[in-house]
């Protein structure tokens, strides 16, 4: 699944991954070079093998690099100098590749993150969904740009000098990796232990992330209530628990790097003691102990390195998890579908409606809606209203009965065409970091300035906002923060009602205007368009009471159904309601 990321730059890392192979050859023949020179060269010793023996003799042969040994120190300077070329070429096109595989990744999130169902976003952790968009990515890039690579530069390196040594001499190199299974199993053992360790301390920097960005979002809240204290403890409280999950990893990190780093130092103790007896026994030569020297030098690092490796590795795959949880997701089948021609009669069906819990939210729910017909939704807070206006949008799935839009069963109309055609506004009226003008328009494409204005005014928000200096180009910030709840209100009515929707939904959005301003609102939509299908859910009966119908839930049913002067009449719930409201207002 992974690999998918990595498409139109596959061939990039194939050529840094050949970029550090030919480095590791460069460094790997260079001590064979100085060991050639200090025995066969200098020394009288027999160079050995065919290879060496005509690459000596191309340059012109044993005595005459005697007399011009700095053809021997330019060579090594040459050799030296493309083993930086080919490690820049490595980490250029690595680093290429892998920024762009992390794009491509975090282009995949996004898009799957706006097709994901709408109760996954209800459920999930804002602040958690951002780490695992940024600092999962970015983890996931680093491994790519430079551990990815350097797995294959520490296989081939210990491949290509284990041969060399065994070639030189079988029991000397026995005894110069004597400890690297140590070392390698020590590495593995931290692999183990520190994935979980990782793991942890991803979800509580999710967790700490997640409440710094709700405090951030509701810091009105947290100021009118003067909470401030008490969401300092609750950081301070993650950011504590994220602190000891990191000092735990770190002191996991710092006894992985002494005890490795002393088994890597008796190791090449090992091997000096070692080849010193050997060469003063004449068993080797004064070459073969630098050529081992160098190698297990080179050999121990990689071999050390293979723990940071493995841990970034574990690290990464913690993050490519979290990642392919989210990728994992289901998503909408939002462009399949009838397309029918919607005036706006709604039918419910017996409907029934559980959240994941499998407790019925909405219970035999049963009522239908005319084209052009005003209902009321009015109940308690928790009595389904809402839950209503999310599934006719079809936002949510419900478990039985139907819901019919002139005559078509919903779950087979096509829902980007379905939300088309009907418009919410909800009473969180979230506003982008964006202009006025752009806010309204952002429903439609390349509308006119006329449209925009005439929405602003069924909204009665056009002469606020000419009232700004800079008028529908004024800049508003995060979530409106710059307007009042009314105002941002009534924007949020002027995005809705500047397309033409067969239906609008208005799920308690007008309750932080006055009631004046209420009613004008709703005359203007009336005399715009009689045939809409308008819901509006309120708590407010004086709004509700000029509604050509009102529906009364309660525990996810409805109790009561009729006009205003039926249900007074009835002398039920909805009247024991209106008296309650009458005797506030007359108050």
């Amino acid at each position: 699944m992974f690999f998918k990321f990595m498409k139109g730059y596959r061939l990039k890392y194939i050529f840094a991954s050949i970029s550090i192979i030919i480095s590791s050859f460069l460094s790997v023949i260079i001590p064979i070079i100085i060991k050639t020179s200090i025995d066969s060269i200098i020394g009288d010793k027999k160079i050995e093998g065919r290879i060496i023996l005509s690459f000596f003799n191309l340059l012109g042969g044993r005595d005459y690099l005697r007399e011009h040994l700095y053809i021997v120190a330019l060579l090594i300077v040459l050799i030296t100098a493309l083993n930086g070329l080919f490690m820049y070429i490595k980490g250029k096109w690595a680093n290429e590749a892998a920024e762009a595989t992390a794009k491509n990744l975090r282009d995949s999130l996004y898009s799957h993150l706006q097709r994901i169902y709408y109760n996954f976003h209800v459920e999930a952790k804002t602040g958690d969904l951002i780490q695992r968009c940024t600092s999962d990515v970015e983890t996931i890039k680093s491994f790519l740009a430079v551990q990815f690579v350097e797995i294959g530069r520490t296989v081939f390196m210990v491949l290509f000098i284990l041969s060399i040594m065994f070639y030189y001499n079988a029991a000397y190199a026995l005894i110069s990796i004597s400890l690297i299974p140590f070392i390698f199993a020590a590495s593995y053992i931290f692999f183990k232990k520190v994935k979980k360790q990782f793991q942890l301390c991803d979800e509580a920097e999710g967790e700490m992330s997640a409440v710094l960005q709700e405090n951030l979002t509701g810091v009105r809240v947290v100021k009118a209530f003067n909470r401030e204290e008490f969401e300092i403890e609750k950081f301070e409280e993650k950011n504590r628990t994220y602190r000891d999950l990191l000092l735990k990893l770190m002191r996991t990190f710092a006894y992985f790097w002494s005890s490795s780093d002393a088994m890597c130092m008796l190791q090449t103790f090992l091997v000096v003691v070692y080849g010193v007896y050997l060469a003063s026994k004449g068993a080797i030569t004064l070459g073969t102990l630098i050529i081992f020297i160098s190698y297990i030098g080179m050999l121990l690092w990689p071999i050390r390195q293979l723990g940071r490796i493995l841990s970034d590795m574990g690290k990464s795959f913690v993050a490519i998890a979290r990642i392919n949880e989210i990728l994992k997701e289901p998503i909408e089948d939002l462009s399949t579908g009838l397309t029918p021609n919607i005036e706006g009669n709604i039918e419910f069906k017996n409907l029934y409606f559980s959240y994941r819990d499998g407790k019925d939210v909405l219970k035999d729910i049963t009522f239908s809606i005319k084209k052009g017909e005003t209902i009321a939704i009015i109940g308690p807070t928790g009595s389904g209203k809402s839950t209503l206006a999310y599934l006719l949008l079809g936002l949510y799935d419900y478990n039985r009965g139907s819901i019919e839009l002139d005559g078509v069963e919903l779950k087979n109309i096509n829902k980007n065409y379905l939300r088309q055609n009907i418009g919410l506004v909800s009473q969180d009226c979230f506003l982008f970091s964006k202009t006025l003008k752009e806010n309204i328009a952002i429903s439609t494409k390349n509308v006119e300035d006329e449209r925009i204005f005439e929405a602003s005014k069924i909204a009665d928000i056009h002469d606020t906002i000419l009232s700004f200096e800079k008028g529908y180009e004024t800049q508003i910030g995060e979530k409106g923060v710059t307007l009042s709840g009314g105002q941002k209100q009534r924007v949020a009515i002027a995005r809705c009602v500047i397309k033409d929707y067969r239906v609008l939904i208005f799920d308690d959005s007008l309750s932080a205007v006055d009631t004046e301003t209420e009613q004008h609102i709703r005359n203007r939509l009336k005399e715009r368009s009689k045939d809409t299908t308008t819901i509006i859910i309120t708590h407010r009966l004086t709004t509700a009471h000029e509604c050509d119908r009102i529906i009364v839930l309660d525990k996810g049913t409805i109790i009561e159904m009729g006009s205003h002067d039926e249900l007074i009449k009835k002398g039920g719930f909805y009247r024991r309601l209106w008296d309650i409201q009458s005797q506030l207002d007359e108050e």
